[in-house]
């Protein structure tokens, strides 16, 4: 068999595909970021950030992957023996369990099946139950499934009271529709290597004036984290900032904003569509029941190792997706449509997936996944 040229196409709900010129902002000289220079391009990026956020509040900018924001968010709110909610469908809601319970919080978990969504009902009856909780932490979009959570009518229900709401957006902020002022929530959280389109290493935060009251009166221990400071040098840093990584955030949300928000979320939509409609034209099953627009998961056929498909899929055809997670691991896997990624990367993705399927046993007719992928685009007039 011939040798073919590899290429690698990154289709994992993070990190993901970052464009050439936020790349290549990346390689400018390394500035001090104690001059007003460097000061001008992270206000740049700080106001890009306010609008893909939806906030007049502060974005605070912190050196680390999104879990830090998660951790700064916990530490600056949760005092010890603190009522609070945490609502736990999936892999990342157990992480916002895991730091509450770290912090010495009093947590009441809501369990949900993994790929179902909290209701609005049922955060109200706990919080009805509970007058006395200090916040309430969900997530947006839940990556270990796809699944989402709906945020809007569950900050109407806890802004009615003294918690405040969290969430945890690191996934989901652009893939999802997520206005942070006009809903009222609270605190969102989110990291770069999603739909920002940027490499891993930076953290967003931004905490509405109700968070910061919070924030204030926490007699949690915290240093690096502490948002205080980080409110009191604003819109500097504290502490050093990663300079040439906010190049690239500052010529990453130029671009966005560009796009302009309302066609971003549109931009999702049709990918995760366009997705579904070829996975379903495959005989595949979702595994999330309420999905959003950031990956889609799938059961794998039975019979089927569904590392090993992972695996053959990133090493053999230069596709890299996601796995499942915990009980789902080997059973399930996650095809991203999330930042920089275009519809010809559904199509590629979509065609290697029925090939390898064929490869591993699953006879589907090839071509089909990828006509339904194709007939969605043309629909929507992409």
């Amino acid at each position: 068999m011939a040798k073919m040229i590899r290429k690698n196409y990154l289709m994992a709900p993070g990190p993901t595909p970052v464009p050439i010129d936020i790349l290549l902002e990346g390689a400018k000289d390394t500035i001090h970021h104690r001059t007003p220079q460097y000061l001008k391009i992270q206000e740049k990026a700080i106001e890009g950030c306010k609008y893909l956020f939806q906030t007049e509040n502060p974005v605070f900018i912190l050196s680390s992957s999104g879990t830090g924001a998660m951790e700064a968010a916990v530490s600056n709110l949760v005092s010890k023996d603190d009522k609070i909610i945490v609502v736990n469908s999936g892999k990342f809601g157990e992480r916002w369990l895991k730091l509450c319970k770290t912090f010495g919080g009093n947590v009441i978990e809501i369990k949900k099946d993994w790929g179902t969504a909290v209701t609005p009902e049922e955060i109200k009856e706990t919080l009805d139950k509970n007058p006395d909780v200090k916040a309430v932490f969900t997530t947006l979009n839940e990556t270990s499934t796809g699944g989402k959570h709906p945020i809007k009518e569950i900050a109407a229900v806890v802004k009615e009271t003294s918690a405040v709401l969290v969430v945890d957006a690191i996934s989901g902020l652009l893939a999802l529709p997520l206005k942070m002022d006009e809903w009222g929530v609270d605190v969102v959280v989110t990291g770069v290597q999603k739909g920002f389109m940027m490499p891993p290493g930076i953290a967003l935060i931004s905490m509405s004036p109700k968070a910061m009251e919070l924030v204030n009166k926490c007699t949690t221990p915290r240093f690096y984290f502490d948002l205080k400071a980080y409110a009191k040098n604003f819109p500097d840093s504290p502490y050093t900032p990663p300079v040439n990584l906010v190049y690239q955030l500052s010529k990453a949300v130029e671009m966005l904003k560009e796009e302009g928000i309302e066609n971003i979320w549109e931009r999702h939509r049709i990918m995760a569509d366009a997705t579904r409609a070829g996975v379903e034209a495959l005989g595949l099953k979702f595994f999330a029941k309420d999905a959003g627009d950031v990956l889609t998961s799938v059961w794998v056929p039975e019979g089927i190792d569904g590392g090993k498909l992972v695996k053959y899929l990133r090493d053999e055809m230069g596709i890299t997706v996601a796995g499942g997670q915990d009980h789902v691991k080997g059973k399930i896997m996650r095809i991203a449509h999330l930042g920089y990624m275009s519809q010809f990367d559904i199509i590629i993705v979509m065609s290697g997936l029925e090939m390898a399927l064929n490869k591993f046993g699953y006879k589907t007719e090839l071509g089909a996944g990828v006509k339904a992928v194709e007939e969605v685009l043309m629909r929507e007039g992409v």
